[in-house]
């Protein structure tokens, strides 16, 4: 059973550092805005699977850190996770979300819908490029 659900921030950097950075120290991983932000959080069978972090300015969104445990990736839990979001953000009347992803991830953003743009750079040891969701 899958459930997503708002969540403290603190939640989320536990498996932030285990899926994206596991060999900084967890203090990497936390966000400075953070507090400011909505987090989600992926529940598998009860067990805090998946996170990933919005970050609202009017009619525009960020997301920030999406991450599910390894041993469950690649059975669509990161796509329910992201569905989720962007159902939330059509509520939310934003216009337009957004995010760096890593470029090594970025088929998987295209198959929901976002486009890349022009805007790329190299950060931690990671190529990123800013992908875009029209909303509305």
């Amino acid at each position: 059973m899958v459930v997503v659900e708002q969540i403290f921030p603190s939640l989320t950097w536990r498996i932030r550092h285990e899926v994206m950075y596991p060999d900084h120290p967890l203090d990497f991983v936390k966000l400075e805005g953070d507090f400011d932000g909505i987090h989600f959080g992926l529940y598998l069978d009860h067990e805090l699977t998946g996170v990933v972090s919005l970050f609202v300015k009017g009619e525009e969104a960020q997301f920030r850190k999406l991450a599910i445990l390894q041993h469950v990736q690649n059975q669509g839990l990161g796509k329910q996770l992201m569905e989720y979001l962007i159902d939330f953000c059509k509520i939310q009347h934003i216009r337009k979300l957004w995010c760096n992803a890593r470029t090594n991830a970025q088929e998987f953003y295209f198959r929901l819908g976002f486009r890349a743009t022009d805007e790329t750079y190299q950060a931690h040891g990671f190529d990123f490029v800013k992908l875009e969701l029209d909303l509305g």
